[in-house]
């Protein structure tokens, strides 16, 4: 079960060749006063769980749950780059992002048979300097809507990311190598 609207996620786990039913749940995703970037996104990861099993507390005989939530941070200032909700909020964002290195995370939390485990990945990304109407030109489009961070690496601004340091799908939306060895131990078990 997929505690996710996040159709990235869904298909990542898809193409994965897993047989998965998403049950996404409202959760209240505003980070806290003084809360640690990746103590957020794993509060929040917990928290889309917990509201999903709500909504289906019961799932397939010895099936697994899966939520996750992916941020876009500064690590310098601990700065959030949440989905912008507008053209001039997702400007500025993708202006500091170009300009220097951030961290993307995703915390997600597995709940079934085996127990309840909550993780946290985090990938480095450094993208160039963007030409000169090259923002406008992708900020015309759609592409920068419901994304942390005003940008999916798979999409247009893939061609700007210079260098990635850790998990390219976690980018994405989930770290996937790292769930699947999870879900593999946990079935094995």
């Amino acid at each position: 079960m997929l505690a996710s609207r996040s159709p990235r996620r869904l298909a990542l786990v898809r193409d994965a060749g897993v047989d998965v039913t998403t049950c996404p749940a409202p959760c209240d995703e505003s980070p806290r006063p003084g809360e640690h970037p990746l103590d957020y996104v794993r509060r929040v990861a917990q928290e889309k769980l917990a509201a999903a099993r709500r909504l289906a507390p019961t799932a397939p005989p010895g099936a697994d749950w899966l939520a996750a939530d992916t941020i876009v941070w500064s690590p310098e200032t601990g700065a959030l780059f949440g989905k912008p909700r507008d053209r001039n909020e997702a400007r500025r964002t993708l202006e500091h992002l170009t300009a220097t290195p951030h961290a993307v995370s995703t915390g997600w939390v597995l709940d079934g048979p085996a127990g309840l485990e909550a993780h946290v990945e985090t990938t480095q990304v450094a993208m160039r300097p963007l030409h000169a109407g090259e923002l406008e030109q992708y900020l015309a489009g759609d592409e920068w809507h419901d994304k942390a961070g005003g940008y999916g690496i798979q999409g247009i601004a893939g061609a700007w990311v210079t260098r990635i340091e850790g998990s390219y799908t976690n980018v994405v939306g989930l770290p996937l190598a790292q769930v699947l060895v999870r879900l593999h131990a946990r079935s094995a078990a």
